[in-house]
């Protein structure tokens, strides 16, 4: 058994054995490098070269995608500037407008002041040219106007003394509002608890103009009222006069 297996080692059938020179790493490496260098390069060159047959070239690319990005940077900076523009534009509209809006206010205050100054002139034409009881007290142009808000009302007069003689008339203004609330009537004198007992107090020689606003309960409904003018420390009216409100 021990010398088959001599003769088998030292026999013509035993393994053959190859005896190749020792290489060191980097001379492989450095032996390979230069061929995967130009399988890159034929590489990239059949990429680039496949892209310009189809169309594609990277540097036209390149700066056609420049040029995109100033158009982008100019637009972005037209923007900014046209959306101050109009900032300022809707600014200076909104400035005209109210300074319209203030002209016409104006122009109808001047309107209806100019329309009263003109229908004061023709009254006061006609009055003259009248003849008229010596200080005798007369009511002229009463009106009772619903203002806006429920419950107020304007009372507007003229209360004019005739004669060319008239002495200064001092008394005071009083107004009853007749109205019904909760199906039932009620009654306000004024100057009440909630006015000014100052606003109602008169003293002039020829003319005096009313323009007084009054409150009644926002659910009342008011039937009307009575104007009455007192001359002072007189317990009756010299004067009184019904009104309903327009």
């Amino acid at each position: 058994m021990i010398f088959k297996k001599t003769r088998r080692k030292f026999s013509m059938d035993a393994t053959q054995l190859s005896i190749r020179p020792h290489v060191a790493w980097y001379v492989r490496w450095g032996m390979r490098i230069p061929f995967v260098i130009i399988a890159v390069a034929a590489s990239w060159w059949a990429y680039d070269y496949g892209l310009q047959l189809a169309g594609f070239h990277r540097g036209k690319s390149e700066q056609e995608l420049t040029q995109l990005h100033e158009q982008v940077d100019t637009l972005t900076a037209d923007n900014v500037q046209l959306s101050r523009k109009v900032a300022e534009y809707e600014q200076q509209l909104q400035i005209d407008h109210a300074s319209g809006q203030e002209t016409g206010k104006q122009l109808k205050n001047l309107g209806d002041e100019n329309a009263r100054l003109q229908e004061d002139l023709s009254f006061f034409q006609n009055l003259t040219a009248s003849t008229g009881k010596e200080g005798e007290l007369a009511m002229h142009r009463l009106k009772l106007e619903r203002d806006s808000v429920a419950g107020e009302f304007h009372l507007k007069m003229l209360l004019v003394q005739s004669g060319q003689r008239a002495k200064q008339f001092v008394g005071n203004l009083q107004v009853v509002a007749n109205f019904v609330q909760n199906g039932q009537k009620a009654t306000i004198v004024f100057p009440s608890a909630s006015t000014a007992a100052s606003d109602f107090k008169l003293n002039f020689k020829y003319y005096h103009r009313v323009d007084q606003v009054l409150h009644i309960p926002a659910d009342a409904k008011l039937e009307n009222m009575q104007v009455r003018v007192f001359e002072q420390n007189a317990s009756e009216p010299k004067i009184r006069q019904n009104v309903e409100p327009s």
